[in-house]
């Protein structure tokens, strides 16, 4: 997100459907999590395909959280680390600090969490971050495509938490130019994990030369033609089905032939929303692609997507 955290408006309290806690932005007129649960979406979408038990055997599991948040996604990860434990090296990327802030004041918030992973989200509030014997995490405040420009060139991620507010609200995290500079930062056996199921970022990814897989839905979530994303790089050896994914449908993949499936385009990094959207506009005009609402009636009749 660009800007400064006053820009993004009032963060109003809400509870999801499963208990949890959780926040709406009104700036970019949407909620942080899914209204089925904000712990069980994290759970979901971010742990079960992760597949922390990959990192049993002493691998050091290298975590970027792009957007923070409230902490769920950073979180829920740590707290499913395997038995033994593996080193962590954790970058955290967000703006905005009073997500986490108003999380960390709210007792049912504290009750979900083991004391040592609220130990990490506190050293994050209060610290930028956490050092405990090998492992640490460094969170850099600001705008997610400069700041992920400030995590040395040559790290690279096992598993990357991609939850910011959706593309046609914050089209500068979903952008071809922000995604590819995420796809290049993914070991080659890593895991990029999103809640989207958008055309123009599962285009974007799969032109960054990554597989696409389609995450299942969460714990009373509606079930629908899509529930998010896995992406891996070419060679990694991510099985076709597993723990909370399958394989794209041919319904998903004539998707990414569509109107729809045009790209947020940012090619200076620094673009306004207003500007990317505008661009995309256009672009969509002239591209000579399928109506998406064509794709829409030939898979689901007239019922919206």
């Amino acid at each position: 997100m660009s800007g400064s955290a006053a820009d993004l408006g009032a963060l109003r309290v809400y509870t999801t459907a499963d208990g949890s806690f959780s926040l709406h932005s009104d700036h970019f007129g949407e909620a942080f999590h899914n209204s089925a649960g904000a712990l069980n979406e994290a759970r979901a979408k971010f742990v079960q395909p992760a597949e922390l038990q990959r990192f049993r055997n002493g691998h050091a599991l290298k975590i970027l959280d792009v957007c923070l948040g409230l902490g769920y996604n950073t979180a829920a990860v740590l707290e499913a680390l395997p038995t033994a434990e593996p080193v962590v090296q954790w970058w955290g990327l967000e703006l905005d600090r009073r997500p986490l802030e108003q999380a960390l004041d709210q007792t049912s918030f504290h009750s979900l969490w083991p004391a040592p992973v609220l130990a990490k989200l506190e050293a994050i509030r209060d610290q930028g971050g956490w050092q405990e014997n090998n492992s640490r995490g460094i969170q850099l405040w600001g705008d997610a495509r400069s700041m992920l420009e400030e995590i040395p060139e040559g790290v690279r991620f096992d598993l990357i938490l991609l939850d910011a507010f959706s593309p046609q609200r914050c089209p500068e995290l979903w952008s071809e130019e922000f995604l590819g500079a995420l796809a290049r930062r993914l070991e080659p056996q890593g895991r990029l994990l999103t809640y989207s199921r958008s055309a123009a970022v599962r285009a974007s990814l799969k032109r960054a030369g990554l597989r696409l897989f389609s995450l299942l839905p969460a714990p009373g979530e509606g079930a629908g033609w899509s529930s998010g994303t896995l992406a891996t790089p070419p060679d990694s050896a991510c099985p076709q089905d597993g723990p909370g994914w399958r394989p794209l449908s041919a319904m998903e993949w004539e998707h990414l032939q569509t109107r729809a499936a045009v790209p947020f385009r940012d090619p200076h990094g620094n673009a306004t929303a207003d500007a990317i959207l505008e661009r995309r506009r256009d672009e969509q005009e002239h591209c000579g692609y399928e109506p998406t609402n064509a794709w829409q009636r030939r898979w689901r009749g007239d019922r919206p997507s």
